[in-house]
């Protein structure tokens, strides 16, 4: 049974593995502004992990990743999803992410594909979009 859990300073050694085998950046994560930080676990293991970085009403969509022995039995979809809520509580209208290679799994939940320019300051801002991502990375935006 999976189980979606706060994330915490321990986790970060697990997060920077799964991220690194995934081919995803690692550079900034002991500096990342994360406030939501959740962890998927099975069988007392960690198989996911997602992270959100908040700007008063607008939160960028940090590094989903799930472990391949977990795809495809809705662990991502369940990251987001609970992701959403934490956000929706804490105000967010508007999430955007960058990604190089899950355009078409991310608007399969409901993000819309935008221009670069159309990003918020505060997302353009962040190492993620200014450094981290290429430049040619696709950037989505769902309204929560």
């Amino acid at each position: 049974m999976l189980e979606i859990a706060q994330g915490s300073e321990p986790d970060l050694a697990t997060l920077t593995s799964l991220l690194a085998a995934a081919g995803l950046p690692v550079q900034d994560l002991a500096a990342a502004r994360m406030r939501n930080f959740l962890i998927a676990i099975a069988d007392d293991s960690a198989v996911g992990m997602i992270g959100l970085e908040q700007f008063k009403d607008v939160g960028l969509l940090r590094s989903l990743v799930v472990d391949p022995t977990s795809r495809r039995q809705g662990t991502g979809k369940a990251l987001v999803a609970a992701l959403e809520k934490r956000a929706t509580a804490a105000g967010v209208t508007e999430l955007w992410l960058l990604t190089i290679d899950a355009a078409g799994y991310f608007a399969g939940l409901g993000f819309e594909t935008m221009a670069r320019d159309a990003a918020p300051d505060a997302i353009q801002m962040t190492d993620e979009f200014s450094s981290l991502c290429p430049g040619d990375a696709v950037l989505m935006r769902k309204r929560v």
